[in-house]
This record gives C-alpha cells, sequence and structure tokens, in this order.
C-alpha cells in the first residue's frame, strides 16, 4: 500500500495570488506634479471660470465672423452716436459704426500683443535665466546686470519713450504694427521672467538627479532641457500668464495715448481712446463702456487664471 501524499515543510510553498486591491497598486504608478497639478486644476472653479472666459476670447480673435456679421470698418455718419438698441446692442460710435462689432474684432490685436509679449518673454527671458543659473560666473554676471538696467525703465514707460520716439505710420501692414508692440513690451518685460526662471533653476540643480545626469556623462544642454527645464519652468509659466493680462492693459494704455495702434487697426485700447475725446464720455457713454469692459474682463479672466496655475502647481499652496 503506498503511502499518503503529505506536504513536506522543507520544500518552499508556491505563492498564492496578492488580492487585486495589492495587484492595482503595484501596477500604478506614481503621478507627476503636472498630473497632480491637472488634477488640482479641475476642482478649482476659478480654473473653469477663468478658462471658459479666455476661450470665449480667444474664438472672439481667431473667428469673429462667429459673432457679428457686420463689417467693423463700415460707417455711417447719419448713426452716430446712437445710443444702444435691438439693432445695435453697443450702439454706434463717433463716425457711426457699429461698437458691438468693433468691439469683437478688437479682441484680435489686444490678445495677439499680450499672448505674443508672453510667449516671447517667457522664451528668452527663461532661456537667459537657465543660462545665467547653470553656467553661472561672468555670464551670470553680465546677464544680471544687462537685465537690471532693462528693469530700470517700468514697462508702460519704457514702452512710451520708444514710441514716441519711433512712432507707427498708419500706413504699416496690420502684422508689422503687432510685431513691433510685442519686440517693445518684450523688451522690458524678459528680465523678469529671467530673474524668477534663474532663482528656480538654482533651487533644481542641487538634487541627486541632476548629478547623476552629470556623473554618467550627460552634456550641458542635453541636461538643461531634458532635467532642467521641464522641473523649474512651473514658477515662470505662471508669471507668463499672469503677465499677459498686464501686457494688454499696457498695450490698451498705449493706444489710448495713440502711440500705440493706429487707425485702421481696430483694438479695445483704438476703441477707448476714440471714445474718450471731448464730450463724447458724456453724449455717448457707450463707446468707452463696453471695449473697456471687455478689457478688464479679459486682463481678469488672465489674472485669475495664473492665480489658479500658480495654487495648482505649488504644493505649499493647496
Amino acid at each position: 500500500m503506498t503511502e499518503p501524499i503529505t506536504e513536506r515543510p522543507d520544500l518552499p510553498v508556491a505563492p498564492t495570488e496578492p488580492p487585486a486591491d495589492e495587484i492595482g497598486k503595484k501596477q500604478r504608478r506614481p503621478r507627476s506634479g503636472w498630473v497632480d497639478a491637472w488634477y488640482e486644476l479641475r476642482r478649482s472653479p476659478v480654473f473653469w471660470v477663468s478658462a471658459v472666459l479666455i476661450l470665449l476670447f480667444f474664438a472672439m480673435a481667431v473667428v469673429p465672423q462667429l459673432f457679428t456679421s457686420v463689417d467693423p470698418t463700415y460707417a455711417d455718419l447719419s448713426k452716430a452716436r446712437q445710443k444702444p438698441s435691438a439693432e445695435h446692442w453697443f450702439g454706434m460710435d463717433g463716425q457711426g459704426a457699429d461698437v458691438y462689432a468693433r468691439t469683437i474684432y478688437g479682441a484680435r490685436a489686444s490678445i495677439l500683443v499680450g499672448a505674443g509679449t508672453a510667449l516671447v518673454t517667457l522664451i528668452f527671458g527663461g532661456f537667459m535665466g537657465v543660462m545665467a543659473a547653470y553656467f553661472g560666473g561672468w555670464l551670470d554676471a553680465v546677464l544680471q546686470r544687462t537685465g537690471e538696467i532693462f528693469m530700470a525703465f517700468p514697462l508702460l514707460l519704457g514702452g512710451l519713450l520708444i514710441l514716441y520716439q519711433f512712432p507707427a505710420d498708419p500706413d504699416d501692414p496690420y502684422a508689422l504694427q503687432v510685431a513691433r508692440i510685442i519686440l517693445i513690451l518684450s523688451a522690458f518685460g524678459w528680465p523678469v521672467t529671467a530673474r524668477i526662471m534663474r532663482s528656480s533653476v538654482m533651487q533644481v540643480l542641487p538634487n541627486d538627479y541632476i548629478q547623476s545626469a552629470r556623473a554618467l556623462g550627460g552634456g550641458g544642454f542635453r541636461i538643461i532641457f531634458s532635467h532642467v527645464v521641464p522641473n523649474a519652468i512651473a514658477a515662470s509659466i505662471v508669471v507668463s500668464t499672469i503677465n499677459l493680462g498686464v501686457y494688454m492693459g499696457v498695450e490698451a494704455t498705449l493706444s489710448y495715448l495713440a502711440i500705440g495702434f493706429q487707425p485702421p487697426v481696430i483694438s479695445w485700447g483704438v476703441a477707448i481712446s476714440d471714445a474718450s475725446g471731448i464730450g463724447l464720455i458724456r453724449a455717448a457713454p457707450h463707446m468707452l463702456l463696453f471695449p473697456s469692459l471687455f478689457l478688464s474682463v479679459a486682463v481678469l479672466a488672465f489674472i485669475m487664471l495664473g492665480d489658479a496655475v500658480r495654487d495648482a502647481l505649488d504644493p505649499r499652496l493647496r
């Protein structure tokens, strides 16, 4: 008779399958900081309100035909300074043009200047800040002193001086007028981004993964674009988002002073300037009200978006 088969304690026992929840925990990867930030943004009412407003303004800038079919350049002097009505929601301006159509089309120039200046300052200023922090030495000193020279002039004052010395020609193409204002504002706006980026890079450089990349023979620019910039750019993005609204306000101020955009370019600043003539504020307040309201809401939307992004990217503020 054969003996019954029994388990021997000295033999290894086949491992049993772990519970399903433990398998899920092992397979679940840790979330990155950007994923956590997006998770926080989705829970923020401020983010959704500002994002909807910004998408609306960008739609006005890209496809204004979705909002109005009226030609903003068409004017009828017989309807000059007419008050808002069912036919003309925002009334008519001093030349008899539809204020609603000009307000919708004015979003393009204002947002182009704000977004373009924010992008240029982020790229150029961020690059200068990275170079100064990573290589240090004499390059850091030169870039720091150069930035301080431009920072000595406030943004509005610097733009005012340059545009006053080199006034725009009304016959200049639309793209040239936009690019001109973007470059002038970027020249005085990049040092702020450069300083913020330099401080962020200085905090990233001592980390272990940077030292490991150097020990493995990684080149300077490879380390910069693969490890340094992705981990140091968050603060600069927040500042650029907030400054986008500031640049729109500066453009409107320069156009109000008649040294920014020149007619026939349509922008909110030009509309505010046209509505501020002697007697027009009292006779036709709607000419000033609606462009000013749209500009204020757009600037506020970008500032709110920047605050929401800052709160999401900084764990200490959660």
